[in-house]
């Protein structure tokens, strides 16, 4: 990731050329952002404005310099939108915008067939830490620590229907920032918006982690397709 960066979606679906001339298709999203982490796998979760809870998540692959579409699905977001990512506070269910590794992946369920990405089972002792006074803090834990609260954490078995399976997002995860936020995943669907991650149907979390390849360094973008945490090229 880069920290703190904005990433900037660009929503154009057509680009114009001088009057009386014929529109022609923009170039695919990841062609507009100014980074896309510098692998050839890529996924945009794009929300049509800062305060939607829902849009559209989509994952592609660069071949012979162009991307091109691996696959699709609507996504949703933080139940208070999205909001950049080195001014969010954790509590705040927001989404944070911004361009981010994806560590490894982890459910309650197998991992799809073909997984290539490293995938960590939930037992019955995982946790994720989000207590700011722990060591541990915005940590897989196995068992809990002493000093992280349970009332401050995630007991990940507690949600099978979300993390049946999960990517981890490594918003404020390589140098966690205390209360800037912890947990933040892409997993699948649970009733509504999330508390800050970013969800998708049971089928199209599956197929994300089975096209996943970390020899070719995934990434994904958050943003909106206009507002502060649009992703433009710069």
């Amino acid at each position: 990731m880069r920290p703190g960066a904005a990433v900037v979606l660009a929503s154009a679906s057509l680009l114009m050329l001088a009057p009386g001339a014929p529109a022609t298709a923009a170039p695919p999203l990841p062609a507009l952002l100014a980074d896309t982490g510098g692998g050839t796998q890529l996924i945009t979760a794009q929300a049509p404005r800062a305060k939607a809870t829902s849009g559209t998540l989509t994952w592609w692959d660069l071949r012979d310099g162009t991307w091109t579409k691996a696959g699709s699905a609507p996504a949703r977001f933080g139940a208070n939108g999205l909001v950049q990512g080195d001014h969010r506070r954790q509590g705040t269910n927001t989404t944070p915008a911004g361009l981010y590794d994806l560590p490894y992946a982890f459910g309650i369920k197998e991992a799809p067939a073909g997984t290539k990405v490293t995938y960590r089972p939930v037992l019955q002792n995982s946790w994720w830490c989000e207590d700011n006074d722990s060591r541990s803090y915005n940590r897989w834990t196995e068992p809990r620590p002493a000093d992280c609260r349970a009332t401050e954490s995630e007991h990940l078995i507690a949600y099978p229907q979300q993390y049946a399976q999960a990517y981890v997002i490594g918003f404020n995860y390589a140098t966690p920032v205390r209360q800037r936020g912890a947990g933040i995943f892409l997993h699948v669907n649970g009733r509504a918006a999330t508390a800050g991650c970013v969800s998708v149907p049971a089928d199209a979390m599956r197929a994300i982690l089975a096209w996943a390849d970390p020899d070719r360094r995934p990434h994904i973008a958050i943003g909106t397709s206009r507002g502060p945490t649009a992703i433009v090229r710069y």
